[in-house]
């Protein structure tokens, strides 16, 4: 049996998220498959998605796009929001899609594919398992006007709010969000990691002792990064490193570059997969609220600051993660710094954070998904694990 998984190219999250269940899927021999929906209309189409969704997020925009949709969203009865009708119109070439290639089960990992697989199942076109999975620590809008099998949340303290919302309660399955189990479930001794990314960063000025502060700005950046690394270091000591990964944002890179170039204890990377050995080797992340990246930490557990967030979603993040003690939450840069050197510095503030981390984080959300699918597929055939 074959599962497709449907993801949007609206930020990095919604793919990470369906990279992570797939490998788990294929670790246990499930074939699986990951598919842009917007791209099965064409990819220019997923492309211009995505780049309205970036322009959104680096103003008022999403904000102002988020709270009118919630409103919207709260005021529905039994009329189907636009957001529906547009993705109905694809709907079509989604089920030549899976009737192509044969697939047996379907998981969204993004609002539109959920509309879309919805309209499919409304015209009696569809009648396969599907299953919807949630990378915020929120109830997004429009949600509850899907009908797939099941719904998959982040926490069990979420249920209250999705059913309020109009999810039907028995649908609901507070697992957590897939993230990669082999990278972020184990963790590499402080000082191998730290040997390990020293040797592997060319010209690097990074001490392997004191502290390190991982800034993830990553490629849409968050807030003010440049004075967020300015007040660390004016403030660090100096045996203390500082490591900022720019993602695939070449601007921000080039800029931070031409900024810092003799401080000598930044290291500036750009595009990296070893997120999870950098969190292994430093005391404390900062990081936006976004849902994927938060959730590795946390499983990582890591010490963790959030910073400015994309507002809507990850302001809901931010404050979940704050008020169950997994992060700490604020937008002033010099209020970041100071908490941060306390977490280095304050060995009971430190264990008290990660104490509620683990407490909170699921390491085993991937193979649980897994198993609620199998659970529910009692057919479900699997190949030779890999």
């Amino acid at each position: 049996m074959k599962i497709l998984i449907l993801s949007c190219n609206t930020g990095e999250g919604h793919n990470s998220c369906a990279k992570a269940l797939q490998i788990a899927m294929q670790r246990r021999g499930i074939n699986c498959e990951i598919q842009d929906t917007l791209a099965l209309v064409s990819e220019g189409l997923s492309q211009r998605v995505g780049d309205a969704y970036l322009f959104s997020t680096r103003g008022s925009l999403f904000e102002f796009v988020y709270k009118f949709g919630g409103f919207v969203s709260s005021n529905m009865d039994t009329w189907q929001s636009l957001v529906y009708g547009a993705n109905r119109l694809y709907a079509k070439k989604l089920f030549d899609y899976i009737k192509k290639h044969h697939f047996d089960i379907i998981v969204c990992v993004h609002l539109f594919p959920a509309e879309a697989i919805t309209a499919l199942k409304r015209n009696m076109q569809l009648d396969i398992p599907s299953y919807f999975i949630m990378t915020d620590y929120t109830c997004i809008p429009f949600l509850q006007e899907t009908d797939l099998d099941y719904y998959i949340i982040p926490h069990e303290h979420l249920i209250e709010e999705f059913a309020e919302k109009g999810l039907p309660r028995e649908k609901i399955v507070p697992i957590g969000i897939p993230i990669d189990e082999k990278k972020f479930s184990t963790r590499l001794p402080k000082p191998k990691a730290r040997t390990q990314i020293i040797q592997s960063i060319s010209n690097s000025n990074l001490h392997s002792e004191g502290h390190w502060y991982l800034v993830m700005s990553g490629s849409m950046g968050f807030g003010n990064v440049e004075q967020l690394i300015a007040q660390l270091l004016q403030d660090i000591r100096p045996e203390d490193s500082i490591i900022c990964v720019c993602g695939r944002n070449e601007s921000l890179l080039h800029s931070l570059q031409g900024q810092f170039a003799e401080q000598h204890q930044l290291c500036l990377l750009g595009f990296t997969n070893q997120v999870s050995v950098l969190m292994d080797a430093a005391d404390v992340v900062f990081t936006k609220p976004g849902g994927i990246t938060s959730t590795e930490a946390i499983v990582k557990n890591i010490p963790l600051i959030h910073t400015h967030p994309i507002p809507g979603l990850e302001n809901h993040n931010a404050h979940f993660f704050h008020q169950h003690g997994m992060s700490y939450f604020t937008t002033d840069v010099q209020h970041q710094v100071a908490i941060a050197k306390r977490l280095c510095e304050d060995t009971h503030y430190r264990k008290r954070m990660l104490h509620n981390q683990r407490a909170n984080a699921n390491p085993h959300s991937s193979d649980d998904v897994i198993n609620l699918i199998l659970d529910n597929t009692p057919n479900l055939q699997t190949t030779n694990p890999q």
